[in-house]
């Protein structure tokens, strides 16, 4: 997977490492400091942040056309220090007044101008750099590599969040509401150390930073392929059918920013001990992830070096792991935003395996289409959502959560962390999959526009995630999670309904 990759995609990645990094600290905790600092209901907290999704995801689109006239990386430069001074405008303690509103309101719009310059335009820097024939079959890993780095970032950033609150209020003796201004202090850190890795290894990826016109005329005696107008139009109405599948997909899945994060502040127990407590720690989850990778490495690798390595590897970690659960005493405090760790985690230790199963199936002729598993992950998404409507049998409302006081019941942290896995396995059946049917089947002529359609798509969803936050109140847990799963249900029984089509075009 790592070898014969040019140097340019591990400098790329590791910037959107960083960047990731910040976004996600910022990310983990944002509805809560929207509710603590300015007082806000769950469903007005809900608007702001499935509208700063929605900008997120819609602004690459932008972002793209811009980068087509102007060039991909003049496009990430400025997009890199939009994103700082964003976050420096939420890290600035200004209290909970009109300046505190209007630099909040300020940092999202320019965090998000930043992102849809940064974005895209850097997954299109990755792609262009096996447009060179000497590494064109290594794409597909590249984009693993690609993908696991940002989910690397996300893995550490709720727990940096969490750490640096609690080191604010115990060391300088900062409120509670004044604390989440240094976890955006971290999130600007982090653009920092990005902006360092582009630019201290630019020379590795220079020469695809141009625009799309200076892209296309380095490859104008490239055969380009030719499609007759109904092959045209049939191929975009798939699209367009995958399109309106997926907003529901997003709409559900970046519930772990909102209703999810409410349910892990509101009815989670808010301790852990014995074994479970380990999973509480990025250091451990971390090992897990060395251990998973080592033994991969270990089985595959050709040489006795690289198997001695992965060993070796592979036994400290477990004796990392043993060493900690032997030192474990009492319990650990569990925060709502700590539970944002998962899914990345999730993403990262099952890659592998999704990888090794989808190419066994493929060997047999047996590997699901794009479209079929897409579907799959419609139906899995919705099954995340059984678990929480399990989870919250016998749970008072949210409100009558809040009025009842010490009377409150909590539930097992046990119940979201399976949520997260189940969602995870979702989200590797549609998203990757997602994005591989848009760029197979998507006309030459309008490539850019329909990975553009992918990303409306998405922000569309994002939107919609507020929906829930909606009914976040005097409903009935059941009602909120049960309102997500139908509509996921109803998403994967539209797309089979159309499978037929959908394949044709695959």
């Amino acid at each position: 997977m790592f070898e014969g990759q040019p140097k340019g995609l591990f400098a790329l990645a590791l910037a959107n490492t960083g960047e990731r990094f910040g976004y996600y600290t910022m990310l983990a905790i944002f509805v809560l400091f929207l509710r603590a600092n300015f007082d806000l209901s769950a469903s007005t907290a809900g608007n702001i942040y499935a509208a700063f999704l929605a900008l997120v995801y819609f602004l690459p689109f932008i972002g793209g056309i811009l980068a087509d006239k102007f060039g991909y990386g003049k496009m990430v430069t400025i997009g890199i220090i939009g994103m700082f001074v964003g976050y420096v405008l939420l890290a600035l303690p200004l209290g909970n007044g009109a300046a505190a509103w209007v630099s909040m309101v300020a940092g999202l719009l320019v965090i998000s101008t930043g992102t849809g310059l940064f974005k895209g335009n850097l997954q299109v820097m990755v792609g262009n750099l096996y447009d060179d024939p000497a590494y064109a079959s290594k794409r597909d890993s590249a984009f693993s590599i690609f993908y696991m780095a940002i989910n690397i970032g996300a893995l550490f950033a709720p727990t940096a969040a969490v750490e640096i609150m609690e080191y604010a209020q115990k060391t300088w003796g900062v409120s509670v509401n004044d604390s989440y201004h240094f976890a955006f202090g971290v999130a600007c850190i982090s653009l920092i150390v990005s902006m360092m890795i582009y630019y201290g290894f630019r020379r590795t990826f220079r020469h695809v930073e141009g625009s799309t016109k200076q892209v296309e005329a380095k490859a104008s005696n490239a055969h380009t392929e030719e499609l007759s107008p109904k092959e045209t139009t049939d191929r975009i109405v798939a699209l367009c059918l995958v399109f309106a599948v997926v907003i529901f997909f997003w709409m559900a899945f970046h519930q772990n920013g909102l209703t999810l994060t409410y349910f892990a502040d509101e009815f989670t127990a808010k301790s852990s001990s014995g074994l479970e407590s380990m999973m509480f720690s990025v250091m451990n989850l971390f090992a897990v992830i060395l251990i998973i990778y080592g033994l991969f490495q270990l089985f595959q690798s050709k040489t006795g070096k690289a198997k001695l390595i992965s060993g070796i590897v592979v036994l400290l970690a477990v004796l990392f792991l043993i060493y900690r659960y032997s030192v474990l005493e009492g319990s650990v405090p569990v925060s709502a935003p700590i539970f944002q760790h998962f899914n990345p985690f999730f993403v990262v230790a099952l890659t592998p395996f999704s990888m090794l199963l989808f190419s066994s199936l493929a060997r047999k002729g047996k590997e699901p289409s794009a479209p079929r598993k897409i579907g799959l992950g419609m139906l899995v998404a919705a099954l995340g959502y059984v678990v929480m409507i399990v989870a919250s049998i016998g749970l008072l409302s949210p409100n009558a959560q809040e009025a009842a006081g010490d009377a409150a019941t909590f539930v097992s942290p046990n119940w979201l962390v399976s949520t997260y896995l189940v969602l995870t396995f979702a989200e590797l059946l549609l998203s990757p999959m997602g994005i591989s049917f848009v760029s197979k089947v998507a006309p030459p002529k309008y490539k850019g526009m329909m990975m553009g359609g992918w990303f409306v798509a998405t922000a569309i969803g994002n939107y919609l995630t507020s929906v829930a936050s909606w009914l976040w109140g005097d409903m009935p847990l059941w009602v909120v999670w049960g309102t997500l799963m139908v509509l996921c249900l109803l998403a994967a029984l539209f797309i089979f309904s159309v499978m037929k089509r959908l394949e044709k075009v695959a």
